[in-house]
């Protein structure tokens, strides 16, 4: 028996409410949320994966940036599943900023990052969230998010 936790949104419900296509999609699978406070995600490290081939050849380590967009996506999922229900898939998250990025160990292959966001501010369509990435309980990287959501079809306009 498996202790695999049951997703609440797999790849393809991400793919609706996300803009990003493999290879820039970095979450796998949603396996907790509580509307306007937390989401917790998986993404599965792999061999696979097309950016290990220059970073690094022969010592393979998955870029700290492409963490930091795996838990951005992760935060611009926690703030469209907290919509209401008639406004999922038409809106947009922009990142407006990045603050206290740390990197603890490195990422490689055979890892699976837990993605952990949790909501600190939400004020309109902005939203400032704090993110942590775990691998096997430990923390190997983290960092504060500022995003606005935007209807899709009007551009910037906030929702």
């Amino acid at each position: 028996m498996s202790n695999e936790q049951k997703p609440i949104l797999d790849v393809e419900g991400i793919q609706r409410l996300l803009p990003h296509r493999p290879p820039f999609l970095l979450v796998d699978r949603v396996v907790a949320f509580e509307k306007d406070t937390s989401l917790t995600a998986l993404k599965g490290v792999t061999m696979n994966e097309p950016f290990f081939t220059g970073h690094f050849p022969g010592h393979p380590v998955m870029p700290g940036v492409l963490i930091l967009e795996a838990l951005a996506q992760a935060a611009g999922l926690l703030a469209c599943l907290s919509l209401p229900p008639e406004m999922l898939g038409n809106t947009v998250t922009y990142l407006m900023g990045i603050d206290g990025a740390r990197f603890r160990r490195p990422v490689v292959p055979g890892d699976r990052l837990e993605l952990k966001v949790v909501v600190t501010r939400h004020k309109g369509a902005v939203w400032k969230q704090t993110g942590q990435a775990l691998v096997d309980g430990e923390v190997v990287a983290e960092a504060e998010f500022m995003a606005m959501l935007a209807d899709k079809d009007r551009g910037s306009v906030p929702v």
